[in-house]
C-alpha cells in the first residue's frame, strides 16, 4: 500500500481507540445507570456500536500489520509496477484505458484505481511500452499493448476518501 494508505489506517485506527472507544464506553455507562438493561435501548445500542468498533479495531490492526508500505514516487515505472498509471490499448476495440495499480485498501475500480492483485494489474505487472498482453475474463479474452506508463499519486486520483466522520459509528 501506499504511504498515504498507510496513513489513512493509522488515522482511523487511533481515532476509533482514543476518541470513539471512550466515548461509546461513557454512553454505555450512562445507559447502564438509567437501570434494567435488558430493557434498555440505549444499553444496547452503546454495547453494540462498542461490538462494531471493537471489530472494526480487530479488522484495521490487522491490515496494519500485514501491510507493506511502498512509495511509488521512488520506483522509475519504465515498467509496470506498484503505483503506475497505465496507458493501455484494446487490440480488438482500439480504445485506449487508464489504469493505477494500486493496493487493495487503495482500490477504486470505478475510477481506474485497479488493486495490485486484479487480474488486469497481474496482467500487466513488469510490462513496458509496446508490451502486449491478453486477459482471460469469464465470456471473452481480450488483447492490450501498453501505450504509455508514468507516475501520479494515487491520493490524488482517489474520489473516495474516508475521513474522520466516516469513522464514527452512528
Amino acid at each position: 500500500m501506499s504511504i498515504e494508505g498507510y496513513d489513512l489506517l493509522i488515522k482511523e485506527f487511533k481515532f476509533l481507540l482514543e476518541i470513539e472507544k471512550p466515548k461509546v464506553a461513557q454512553e454505555k455507562l450512562v445507559a447502564a445507570a438509567l437501570g434494567d438493561r435488558s430493557e434498555n435501548a440505549d444499553y444496547q445500542a452503546a454495547k453494540e456500536k462498542l461490538r462494531h468498533i471493537e471489530k472494526r479495531l480487530f479488522y484495521l490492526n490487522s491490515m496494519i500489520e500485514k501491510s507493506h508500505i511502498i512509495d511509488p514516487s521512488t520506483l522509475t515505472h519504465d515498467r509496470v509496477s506498484f503505483g503506475s498509471s497505465v496507458t493501455i490499448l484494446s487490440l480488438q476495440t482500439d480504445e485506449e484505458e487508464n489504469y493505477t495499480v494500486c493496493g487493495v485498501l487503495e482500490a477504486e475500480p470505478e475510477h481506474g484505481l485497479i488493486s495490485v492483485h486484479s487480474p488486469l494489474a497481474k496482467a500487466m505487472m513488469g510490462k513496458k511500452v509496446g508490451d502486449e498482453f491478453k486477459i482471460r475474463l469469464p465470456l471473452e479474452k481480450k488483447e492490450y499493448e501498453i501505450v504509455k506508463i508514468y507516475y501520479k499519486n494515487i491520493f490524488s486520483l482517489k474520489k473516495n476518501i474516508r475521513t474522520k466522520s466516516d469513522f464514527s459509528f452512528h
